[in-house]
């Protein structure tokens, strides 16, 4: 399994122009009433999706010329090790060490059962283990942030990783990720996969992310915040995190379009 690229591009612009943009989404939002609970392809104060948001009509894939290219992988080829990021390598890594657990489920609310989940965070510092990556924050040689489980038969994945760090990207001048963890969900095959992003409750930066904004619907956003759960939390040892990933329904997680991976 390897890093995606983080996604940092995109024209400067102020931080209060980006306010404005996405204060004059949300009231635009408003006044049309209707529920949008997806991100909108083309959002202003998300830079990079004017350009990479699909302008045509889609196009069917042969679905026997792709599963000759896709990955495969049984249950014997998931190590229940590779779900702890925090023992990958010779060393502790540096942060806080958590652990993040929940359902996927569908919309009728029936677990989503021997699910391949992927994860793929920044370290404590806000960077990632990638080339593309020159933030000037310090790489853990004891972290390198990906780890991955199947779903148990009652949906259920846990993960033990250490709290990501928010991030400075170039869509406007002054930009900074939210802290957060992408996850993947593989479905059946390599066309069904769905990517995500979980973020943390009371973050500052919410109200500043273009990304996280752009889902105009904030009963949606707020889909995508774990809670803090004292139960999952273990004694001296690690805090603990809930969140369940809901595929389809009027209570779905948004997934990202392809390309969105900042």
């Amino acid at each position: 399994m390897t890093t995606p690229a983080p996604s940092r591009g995109g024209a400067l612009a102020s931080q209060a122009d980006i306010s404005t943009e996405i204060a004059a989404a949300e009231t635009a939002y408003q006044r049309a009433g209707v529920e949008e609970t997806q991100p909108r392809l083309d959002y202003p104060a998300y830079r990079s999706s004017l350009l990479r948001h699909p302008t045509k009509d889609l196009h069917h894939a042969d679905p026997e010329t792709i599963e000759r290219w896709a990955p495969c992988f049984g249950h014997r080829d998931v190590d229940p090790l590779e779900a702890d990021l925090t023992i990958q390598h010779g060393g502790e890594p540096i942060g806080e060490r958590m652990v993040v657990a929940g359902r996927v489920l569908d919309g009728e609310g029936r677990p989503v059962r021997h699910q391949l989940v992927e994860i793929w965070q920044a370290n404590a510092g806000g960077r990632y283990v990638h080339k593309r990556d020159q933030h000037p924050a310090p790489l853990d040689p004891n972290f390198t942030g990906v780890g991955r489980c199947l779903t148990d038969a009652d949906g259920s994945y846990r993960f033990q990783t250490i709290k990501p760090g928010p991030y400075p990207w170039k869509n406007h001048h002054n930009a900074w990720r939210p802290a957060h963890i992408h996850f993947s969900l593989f479905g059946t095959d390599f066309t069904q996969r769905m990517v995500t992003q979980m973020y943390f409750p009371g973050d500052p930066l919410f109200a500043l992310d273009p990304i996280y904004q752009s889902i105009t619907d904030a009963k949606a956003r707020e889909r995508l915040v774990a809670a803090y759960d004292h139960e999952l939390t273990s004694h001296e040892w690690a805090t603990g995190y809930r969140w369940d990933i809901v595929l389809t329904g009027s209570q779905r997680t948004h997934m990202e379009e392809e390309g969105d991976d900042a």
